[in-house]
């Protein structure tokens, strides 16, 4: 035993050597240029990839007509004596809160009508086991790769013949043949991450599926909840094609389609008014994703480990 400790060099490191060589091979980060290289500068570049059109829809917002228009004279990466003019004409001159407030509810009731019907379908998918259950899953995630350009067609026909024309009820119906496909295989995914003894010793003491779901499963994916409600949220938020299809009048229009017809005539763009409601439509994302972005990333990855 002796001798082929000896002629193995592998056999004779001890868990001190190994914490050694583990400490010697994260010692690279020690030194200041070292760490500035490897890790601050690609951060830093990250970070202002990012922001920068953030800044750039603030700065644009706040620019006088002139600065806008003369990139010669002025500094186009900042602003000389700025101006709220643009955030004002937008708020006050235009149905700007009317079309924050249909953006609002469109997104909202389409994203809960979305979470019900994907949480009951990745349930019975997962855990009910029946024939044929994992294809209908892969079925089910096949859907949400079908081009929305596809059937925006054919659902402005159906849409036309029940008399839901130009109202934001028909964006409510659509929006979710986009949203369920890929919210229940998120939640597949997390619903499988839940170990299923829970449900039966809960159907050893009489519980029914409705009470193992409404009173276990559901309290336990919370965090995968809040990920299916904040991706299903931001694509109603920022869709553009069904909403400028199915919606005509001023009055009833969206955000991202408003600031468009609004503030954009022929040739001519109004980039102050038209960047200052790009920026604050985005501030009621950034702010949700501030909140839940801990339980949007815990779910992710546990989707994907699935």
């Amino acid at each position: 035993m002796t001798e082929t400790t000896a002629s193995d060099p592998r056999l004779a490191k001890s868990p001190t050597m190994t914490k050694d060589d583990d400490s010697e091979g994260m010692s690279y980060l020690e030194s200041l240029p070292r760490r500035l290289v490897t890790l601050y500068l690609p951060l830093f570049i990250i970070v202002v990839i990012l922001l920068f059109p953030f800044y750039w829809m603030a700065l644009t917002s706040i620019k006088p007509d002139e600065q806008l228009i003369d990139m010669e004279t002025y500094n186009p990466f900042w602003v000389v004596k700025p101006t709220l003019k643009h955030i004002s004409k937008l708020l006050f001159e235009t149905q700007y809160p009317r079309w924050l407030w249909n953006t609002m509810y469109v997104a909202a009731a389409a994203t809960t009508l979305s979470i019900v019907a994907s949480v009951l379908a990745a349930y019975a998918i997962v855990r009910l086991r029946f024939r044929g259950a994992d294809s209908v899953g892969g079925a089910i995630f096949l859907a949400y790769l079908v081009p929305p350009s596809i059937l925006f067609i054919p659902l402005a026909s159906v849409i036309q013949a029940y008399g839901l024309f130009d109202s934001p009820l028909s964006l409510i119906l659509v929006y979710p043949t986009l949203l369920i496909p890929f919210s229940t295989w998120l939640l597949m995914g997390y619903f499988k991450t839940i170990p299923f003894e829970l449900e039966e010793c809960a159907l050893i003491d009489g519980a029914s599926r409705w009470q193992i779901l409404t009173k276990i499963i559901v309290p336990l994916a919370v965090p995968g909840l809040i990920s299916a409600f904040i991706f299903s949220f931001t694509l109603c938020w920022n869709e553009f094609i069904y909403a400028l299809t199915f919606l005509q009048s001023t009055p009833n229009k969206t955000v991202p389609v408003a600031i468009v017809n609004e503030f954009v005539d022929g040739d001519i763009y109004k980039w102050g008014s038209l960047m200052a409601g790009a920026l604050v439509g985005s501030l009621p994302l950034v702010i949700l994703y501030a909140f839940f972005v801990e339980h949007y990333v815990s779910a992710m990855t546990g989707a994907v480990k699935e």
